[in-house]
């Protein structure tokens, strides 16, 4: 590679890193993504023929994915084959497959055209949601959708999504996202990483890349603009970098950083089976963030100490037999038999009123990060509420679960869930249910109003779960996902801190246990100010569970109080993050 370098400047392109490793090859361009097909008049005859057509489409992408769930299924196990199954559910969505043939019969245009037309609004509602977990399930809708496009084209069902590209050497790919189904048929003697425009950590693409050790960066803005085909590249799925042309120097140095990654893995899964504590004896449960029960292995594998946030928006999204009362218990009683002896606490539906499956179609709220969501929707709809409250209820009788509600700004909001919760108790107990009748209860604190009164909020539950990317987000009245205003999202901030740390304490007063989930929990150089603060858990995504585990240890309980006391007595958000790097450089420097 390093011929090739002598013509070209370097150039760095920065994302998000979700799946990790360093790989080097020539990089590619690869999927249209979904694009409109041409739209074709059809005579009022020929309408049964392009239904037939449409039926055959889905036929064949009904084979293959079943083809695809066998092959995930044999490569790295059933739990993450089980991707494939919501695909299925969106493929044999009833009202869908019902507005298509409407199209065809009222609009008299190809099968193609009309079943483009629904897919493409349901997607676009879907990327409207401010929620940028719930957004990234518009990737899986696409997936299936690009599926049955392709076979309407190429009736033979030998389509698919990488037509055309050169796989005679290892290659990085580059697209503009990468579908779930993309991914499983990478030949990974060939592609050695790829990188995406779209995407996030918690996307399908991404849980995939890491299941099948595929370094991936994603969120790389105008990717396909800078990207030069053929050129040699590096990518960092570690740091979120993609370097073209990188020059000698750069090859040594992420050599070199191979080596070191090599070396401080070996020393990190040595803690695969250690108890989570401080230098001084301090234990902290450290637990993991999922949403989907195929990431249970992984999560399993890196140590974790249960499962402390199960997001269920993803039972919400699909057609109505996926939220049923029974498909979440089957799901629910999965984690928790799954993780046994360790527990998995459940959020309840986090939400905006408008995301429910028979709006879908209609316009976003004005604000919805202020708006109709968590759970004020769940109390505004007491039978879907009750019916997630029996499953979580029924899948406690399998192994120890909690449940969580998500997005309380006062006491009546509460109340009104634990009312729910007692009903959903005593319905059970009369068709003679098993359940856990003491199963923890605990409030998201994450809106400064429950924060400021979280000794109230406290006399009520088990415990806390301190959601802190929208604490920031809402102490420090700042979009994250908003490029203008991102650089102001500070969780160093100290008005952040001084919450989290009186947060803790409210729970402590009234011996309850409060965690903390959110980004700041899997960040390294918060770790001093968190055990400072005496929290009790930390719930963090699979990749940083050894990283997180080992920064504890090196840490004394009574030193970081100090620190986080004498932190408290600076009044900017950088100095504050300054002193905790230097705290991690002296203590963990190899994490960093």
């Amino acid at each position: 590679m390093a011929a090739e370098l002598t013509d070209h400047e370097e150039i760095r392109l920065s994302g998000i890193g979700v799946s990790p490793g360093i790989a080097t090859a020539v990089i590619q361009l690869t999927g249209a993504g979904f694009e409109e097909p041409e739209t074709r008049p059809i005579r009022p005859e020929d309408v049964p023929a392009e239904k037939e057509r449409l039926q055959a489409a889905l036929t064949r992408t009904r084979e293959q994915i079943g083809e695809l769930r066998k092959a995930i299924d044999e490569t790295v196990g059933a739990d993450h084959a089980s991707i494939f199954d919501a695909h299925l559910l969106v493929l044999d969505d009833s009202s869908v497959l019902e507005e298509v043939m409407r199209g065809i019969d009222t609009r008299l245009i190809n099968a193609d055209s009309a079943y483009f037309s629904v897919m493409d609004r349901y997607m676009e509602s879907l990327r409207k949601i401010a929620d940028p977990y719930l957004r990234e399930r518009a990737i899986d809708i696409e997936d299936v959708a690009c599926r049955v496009l392709r076979n309407l084209r190429w009736p033979d069902g030998s389509a698919h999504g990488l037509r055309g590209l050169d796989f005679s050497k290892p290659s990085i790919l580059a697209a503009h996202d990468m579908t779930p189904s993309d991914t499983v048929v990478l030949d990974r003697d060939r592609v050695v990483g790829f990188a995406t425009e779209a995407g996030s950590t918690t996307s399908h693409t991404a849980i995939m890349a890491r299941s099948l050790n595929i370094p991936a960066v994603v969120a790389i803005h105008d990717l396909l603009d800078q990207v030069h085909p053929g050129a040699p590249t590096l990518i960092d799925g570690y740091n979120g970098l993609v370097i073209l042309y990188p020059t000698e120097e750069t090859l040594q140095e992420y050599e070199a950083l191979r080596k070191r990654e090599r070396q401080l893995q070996k020393k990190l899964n040595k803690l695969r089976d250690a108890v989570t504590a401080t230098a001084d004896g301090r234990r902290i449960t450290l637990s993991a963030n999922i949403e989907f029960v195929e990431e249970i292995p992984v999560v399993k594998e890196q140590g974790a100490e249960g499962v402390g946030l199960y997001r269920t928006e993803f039972f919400y999204l699909n057609e109505a037999d996926l939220r049923t009362e029974d498909r979440q218990a089957e799901n629910y009683t999965v984690a928790a038999s799954s993780l046994a002896p360790h527990g998995v606490i459940i959020r309840t539906l986090d939400l905006g009123g408008d995301k429910l499956w028979p709006e879908r179609f209609e316009e976003p709220e004005p604000n919805p990060f202020l708006g109709w969501r968590g759970i004020r929707v769940s109390l505004a709809r007491p039978e879907i509420f009750k019916a997630q409250l029996r499953a979580i209820l029924r899948a406690s009788a399998h192994g120890e679960v909690g449940v969580m509600f998500p997005f309380l700004s006062c006491l009546e909001e509460l109340r009104g869930a634990i009312r729910l919760l007692d009903e959903a108790k005593l319905e059970l107990d009369r068709a003679g249910v098993a359940f856990d009748p003491d199963l923890e209860v605990g409030a998201m604190i994450e809106i400064p109003s429950a924060a400021l009164i979280a000794d109230a909020f406290a006399a009520e539950v088990d415990f806390f779960s301190i959601g802190s990317n929208d604490l920031i987000q809402y102490t420090t009245a700042v979009d994250r996902i908003n490029e203008r205003v991102a650089d102001l999202y500070q969780p160093t901030h100290p008005a952040v801190i001084r919450l989290i740390r009186d947060i803790i304490e409210a729970a402590h007063r009234h011996q309850i246990w409060a965690g903390v989930c959110g980004e700041i929990a899997g960040d390294v150089l918060m770790t001093p100010l968190l055990v400072g603060a005496k929290v009790d858990e930390l719930s963090v995504g699979a990749a940083q569970i050894l990283r997180v585990r080992r920064a504890v240890s090196q840490l004394d309980t009574a030193e970081c109080a100090d620190f986080l006391s004498n932190a408290l007595k600076i009044s900017d958000a950088e100095s504050i993050r300054n002193l905790c790097r230097e705290i991690a450089e002296a203590r963990y420097p190899e994490l960093l």
